[in-house]
Formats: C-alpha cells, structure tokens, sequence
C-alpha cells in the first residue's frame, strides 16, 4: 500500500514540477504566452504562484517565485517518500536531493519536449500551435549546434547532438554528484 501511495503522490507532484519548470522555461525563452499551450501551463500554475508573486519578488527577468515552487515541489517529493517509509527527515538534505530532483526533472522535461518536437516535425500538416511552442523553447539550444553542424543530406542531427551531450552529462553527474543516481 505504501509503495502505492508513493507511486501516485510523487508522480503527481512530478507531473506539476514538470509544468511548474516549464512555466519557468517559457518565461526565460520570451516564448508566445498567448498560444492555447502556454495559456494552459500559466492557468495551471497560477493559483500557486499569484499568492507567492506578492510575498516573493521577482529579481528581473529572474522569477523567484517560481523557482521557489519548483524547488518546494523538489523537496515535498521527498518529504512523501521519507514520511511513507518511516526514514528520519534531514532538512538540509532534504534541500539538496530537491534540488538535485528538479535539475533531474529539468533534463527529462528538455528530453521529452525534444521528442515530441521531432516527432510532430515527422507527422505535422501545416501550423500547430504545442508544435510552435516547443520550436520556441527549443530553438535557443539547437541553433548554435546548427552552425558548427550544418544539415547534412535533408537531415538535421542538430537534435541528435544535444541528446547525446544531454545523455553524457548525466553519466558524468552520475558518477559524480552521490544523490543523482537515487533521484
């Protein structure tokens, strides 16, 4: 019953940590806030956040708030895990391993925004407005790739490069920070 429990709680909180980051990364890469995907990542975070936006300032373009949730989401998965299971709660570690948490959530929220950007490139017909938005996001990171990686035959492998760089740095986080490979 608990390994259920902490199956539902933390896969729900990780699916709202996902949107949670991807608000996040749609106001860092100026994306189109008023596409019905972008509408829907803002109305799902908006009751957290307007309460949190008039405590917690934003420092410029930086959105304290909302890092603070993700953070908060990061460690509240913990929190659920530890208290099922019985295991002692160690507030600064709890910190660390939440935070270890969303960067983890960030790399598999890049990864599958990838996937599914290239697999709407191979089945799109025409405009597509979850399509524009990820070309959005995800453009920042494969143009600089194109410039030294230029498509070659009709094929892009700009997409294919930043998986793998995407894939090492996991390996190599893995083999050296100790919470990455529990997360």
């Amino acid at each position: 019953m608990n390994e259920a429990l902490i199956f539902l709680g933390t896969t729900l909180i990780k699916l709202y940590l996902m949107v949670v980051l991807l608000r996040l990364w749609l106001q860092f890469a100026r994306a189109d806030f008023y596409n019905p995907f972008s509408q829907f990542v803002v109305k799902a975070t908006q009751p957290v956040l307007a309460p949190m936006r008039r405590v917690i300032p934003a420092f410029g373009r930086f959105d304290t708030a909302t890092v603070l949730l993700a953070l908060l989401l990061g460690v509240l998965i913990w929190v659920l895990r530890l208290m099922l299971s019985d295991a002692p709660l160690n507030p600064l570690l709890l910190l660390v391993i939440g935070a270890v948490t969303v960067l983890k959530e960030a790399g598999l929220l890049l990864f599958w925004t990838l996937l599914i950007r290239a697999i709407l490139s191979w089945v799109s017909q025409g405009y597509n407005p979850i399509e524009a938005v990820l070309h959005q996001l995800t453009e920042p990171m494969l143009a600089p790739i194109r410039r030294f990686l230029p498509p070659m035959g009709g094929l892009d492998f700009s997409m294919l490069v930043l998986l793998i760089g995407m894939n090492f740095i996991n390996i190599l986080l893995h083999n050296y920070l100790p919470f990455w490979g529990v997360v």
